[in-house]
């Protein structure tokens, strides 16, 4: 019997990179908006416009591109054509066939980490994108158990637990967001440690008064 701890850990922005190519797409496309509005205007629409979707297109490259075709066509009144709208899908192919690009210092952690810990990958997001990433990885190998879930929130992380009979005392999860990594752990009764990225989606930061009360070390990076 495998009586090694269980180590959750995250995948975009812990493990390899996945914010970048979301901040360089929407970069072009504050440059696409510009005849219709400034940079600002563009950026806040198109977060309001996420925050609407989400619940219905989920996490990922696939949500973000449907939100920016609605925020293209909203912000212009309709009179964006539909070249600039294929110029839009095609920078979501192109982010759905980007390489994997892994974080300092992970591929030697992982290793060391899976000889004393049996690794259980929880990610969220398209299931097809997810797992490509993983395969791309080459990490693949590591992992004890692979979670691709639509949400991380309280109830996901103790439905885990309680499949594979992890007991949430014993739990210790691993990733770069708050409220997504972190706090629905705690109250899952596990305990999470919060590696920050430099880039990070306003939808996964938390507040001050979120974190309140809360304990959990940081660390660096995940060397």
């Amino acid at each position: 019997m495998d009586d090694r701890p269980v180590l959750g850990l995250d995948a975009d922005d812990t493990l390899w990179e996945n914010e970048v190519h979301f901040r360089e797409t929407e970069r072009r496309f504050v440059e696409l908006m510009a005849p219709w509005a400034d940079g600002s205007t563009t950026e806040a629409a198109l977060l309001d416009t996420e925050r609407a979707n989400v619940a219905i297109t989920g996490y990922g490259v696939k949500g973000f591109i449907l939100s920016m075709v609605e925020t293209a066509i909203s912000l212009s009144d309709g009179a964006i054509g539909a070249e600039p709208i294929s110029r839009v899908l095609e920078w979501g192919r192109q982010m759905l066939e980007a390489p994997v690009a892994l974080l300092p210092d992970v591929a030697e952690t992982i290793g060391t980490l899976a000889d004393a810990h049996r690794l259980l990958l929880i990610t969220k997001g398209d299931l097809t994108d997810q797992r490509r990433k993983v395969d791309a990885s080459g990490l693949a190998d590591h992992f004890w158990r692979i979670e691709i879930v639509a949400e991380k929130d309280t109830p996901t992380y103790r439905d885990i637990l309680g499949r594979h009979g992890i007991d949430a005392t014993r739990f210790v999860m691993v990733g770069n967001s708050v409220p997504s990594d972190v706090l629905p752990v705690l109250e899952a009764g596990g305990r999470a440690i919060h590696i920050p990225h430099d880039l990070t989606w306003a939808l996964e930061t938390a507040t001050d008064s979120d974190i309140d009360g809360h304990e959990f070390p940081v660390l660096r990076s995940f060397g």
